[in-house]
């Protein structure tokens, strides 16, 4: 007997740019049965990537501390008292020796990140530098320096970057709730400048801040409608940071980070879905859920900025029990 996917009467046209995904249509994917939304984001992700390869990236915290925001979930923040401390940007020739290690043990792509509102030209002389140096290494570059001004985007072009990281956090109307030294406008002209520099976005959000389904669902929308839609998507489970407003968070459900990676895949077809910051105490088992579900990229590395993650040895361990190929 023939059926019809239950998701298929309120999707989009895949790819299609006059189609949007609206708030409703994403909260009806959180909706369906697990089964039957597995097996739909499962179908979109055979349909656009090999379903056993997984990219894998390194993160290095550049320059770590001292970020004058005040995100509610960030231990870098100056406004709280955390255990981690503040320290100058790295030397250029120290991050290389880093992105070698890297490649080393299987990354392709290495991500810098800075804890600034916004890097000054002096700094972004220095950033631009390692750029051109883990380029010259054969590896993708990534960096996150917060907030960008005009022609900054430019540099980073001309210097070779591939993506800019620069996640939406969380949906707009919750936004306030989470961070309050700039508005979530900010982050999409940041976002547009990247984007109009010919540079590839690498932008998603953070799940377990307090919001709601309905604030999955409209961050999840936001990015699916963006034109193009990011090329990278991390999905972060919030590490609570002793110290930070967050601490004391509760988990968000593993069934529900699933169906988030799943709605990721069905609305950003194309795009790589990345598990990232939580993955730590995340089972094997819910891993291999997520990559079934259409999550293809992961951080390969043992620390993230300042947050703990899956020793590379481990991450090796599961990838050879799932049959997984790094890329």
């Amino acid at each position: 007997m023939n059926t019809v996917s239950p998701v298929a009467s309120l999707a989009p046209v895949a790819n299609a740019p006059a189609s949007k995904w609206t708030v409703s249509q994403v909260e009806a994917l959180y909706q369906m049965p697990l089964m039957d939304l597995l097996f739909r984001a499962h179908q979109v992700h055979r349909e656009n990537f090999d379903p056993n390869e997984v990219q894998r990236s390194a993160l290095l915290s550049i320059k770590t501390g001292g970020c004058p925001e005040d995100c509610s979930y960030c231990s870098q923040s100056a406004r709280y008292k955390t255990d981690t401390e503040r320290e100058a940007l790295m030397q250029v020739e120290d991050v290389v020796a880093a992105a070698k290690e890297a490649k080393e043990k299987g990354a392709t792509r290495f991500c810098m990140g800075a804890a600034w509102r916004g890097p000054k030209e002096k700094e972004l002389e220095v950033v631009t530098q390692m750029i051109r140096e883990v380029k010259a290494l054969g590896m993708e570059t990534c960096v996150t320096l917060g907030m960008l001004k005009d022609g900054q985007a430019e540099k980073l072009k001309d210097a070779g970057l591939d993506y800019y990281n620069h996640n939406v956090d969380t949906d707009a109307e919750f936004y306030d709730k989470v961070i309050t030294t700039h508005k979530h406008a900010d982050r999409l002209d940041t976002i547009s400048q990247v984007r109009a520099a010919g540079i590839k976005v690498c932008s998603g959000g953070i799940l377990g801040l307090g919001e709601s389904r309905r604030n999955r669902a409209a961050m999840v929308a936001q990015l699916a409608n963006m034109n193009p839609p990011p090329e990278s998507v991390p999905i972060n489970n919030l590490v609570a940071m002793p110290g930070t407003p967050l601490a004391t968070e509760e988990k968000i459900d593993c069934f529900e980070f699933v169906r988030t990676i799943a709605a990721a895949r069905i609305t950003m077809p194309k795009s790589y879905v990345r598990l990232s910051a939580g993955r730590e105490v995340m089972s094997p088992e819910m891993q291999a859920m997520c990559f079934f579900a259409g999550a293809n990229s992961i951080f390969y590395c043992d620390k993230l900025l300042t947050a703990s993650n899956m020793a590379t040895n481990v991450d090796q361990q599961l990838f050879d029990k799932l049959g997984l190929k790094a890329v």
